[in-house]
């Protein structure tokens, strides 16, 4: 089976903008830059006979990518995809303190504790748990070749990870801004990144 995945960001909100914490708990909407990267991605790349769209349940990520489910190609949600939940610094505005939690985590992340989490929020571990039923999900269907799946920040960063057999320790080696482009090909055995960090779309808006 030969699969080919689009893999995007959603497209800025005004949380973004502001720098304040979003993650899974905040159900946020584009902004007008991001309704303009939306649209951006698409002339771009709506000549591609996508098959099927997959988004979070998270309602950013389907108005990142509506212009092709206008086009009448079938979308499916999946909670899988949502990003990791920060917990208690969801919707917080980044500061001198949160910073210092942030850094604190992910220095945490790297030395290899996927387990550490905020309160109330998730892990990697947790995250890379429902990320594996989403795949199972996606990659269960033959017939669906060329898929374009619309996601989350730290939750892309783990899934290609994930994708590529990298330890999430190293999810940190995928940059990404809004609506960034990631292509992976798979070849019935591995994947493989045939497009990376791709924001060419993006150049003239």
């Amino acid at each position: 089976m030969n699969k080919t995945l689009y893999i995007v960001r959603h497209g800025q909100t005004d949380l973004n903008k502001q720098g304040i914490i979003q993650g899974r708990g905040m159900n946020t909407d584009l902004n007008d830059e991001g309704r303009k990267q939306a649209l951006a991605f698409f002339n771009a790349y709506k000549s591609v006979p996508f098959d099927k769209v997959y988004i979070s349940e998270l309602k950013r990520t389907q108005q990142s990518i509506q212009h092709f489910i206008d086009l009448g190609i079938p979308y499916e949600k999946l909670a899988g995809l949502d990003e990791l939940g920060w917990g208690i610094h969801e919707g917080q505005p980044a500061t001198p303190e949160n910073r210092g939690d942030f850094l604190k985590i992910m220095r945490e992340w790297v030395d290899g504790n996927l387990d550490a989490k905020f309160e109330g929020g998730e892990s990697p571990n947790e995250v890379k748990a429902r990320q594996l039923e989403a795949l199972k999900v996606i990659m269960s269907h033959p017939e669906e070749e060329t898929v374009l799946i619309c996601m989350h920040g730290r939750a892309l960063r783990l899934i290609l990870c994930l994708l590529t057999n990298k330890p999430l320790t190293e999810m940190d080696s995928f940059p990404h801004q809004n609506l960034v482009l990631y292509k992976v090909t798979f070849d019935g055995e591995n994947y493989e990144i045939v497009d990376f960090n791709n924001a060419e779309h993006l150049k003239n808006i």
